[in-house]
C-alpha cells in the first residue's frame, strides 16, 4: 500500500470518527455546553478531513492542524488526568489523540519546493540583468 492511499484511509477512519461525534453533541448540549461546543469543532473537523480525502497534497495545512491539534488536545487532557481533574478513564482518549496525530504526521504529504520561475531571487535576477 503506498503511502498516499494509508493517508487516505486514515483520513476516512478519522473524518468518520470525528464525524460520530454529532450524536454526543447533541446529548450533551444542555447537560455539558463547554463539551459541546469542543465536540462541534471535532465534527465540522471530521466533515473537511473526508473532503480532503479527494486531494491530501493540497489539504496539507489542515492534515498538519489535525494533527497538532491532537497532540495539544492529548496534553490537555493528559494533564487533567494527572491532577485527577478528570477520570482516569480518560487516557484512552489520551492515547487515540496521540495515535492520530503520530500516524497524520508520519503520513502527511511533503512540502513540495516552488518551481524555480515562482522563485522571487530567479525573478529578481532577470529583472535586473534585463532579461526576461
Amino acid at each position: 500500500m503506498n503511502r498516499e492511499l494509508a493517508l487516505k484511509i486514515v483520513l476516512a477512519v478519522v473524518g468518520v470518527l470525528f464525524l460520530a461525534l454529532t450524536y454526543p453533541l447533541i446529548v450533551f448540549a444542555r447537560q455539558e455546553p463547554a463539551l459541546a461546543m469542543m465536540f462541534s469543532l471535532y465534527v465540522t473537523l471530521g466533515v473537511f478531513l473526508l473532503l480532503a480525502i479527494r486531494s491530501p497534497a493540497a489539504n496539507r495545512s489542515l492534515i498538519a492542524f489535525t494533527a497538532w491539534s491532537s497532540f495539544a488536545h492529548a496534553a490537555v487532557m493528559g494533564t487533567q488526568a494527572w491532577l485527577k481533574m478528570i477520570a482516569p478513564g480518560e487516557m484512552i482518549g489520551v492515547v487515540v489523540l496521540i495515535i492520530i496525530g503520530v500516524v497524520l504526521l508520519a503520513l502527511a504529504p511533503a512540502k513540495h519546493a516552488a518551481p524555480a520561475s515562482h522563485n522571487l531571487s530567479t525573478v529578481d535576477t532577470r529583472v535586473a540583468t534585463g532579461n526576461r
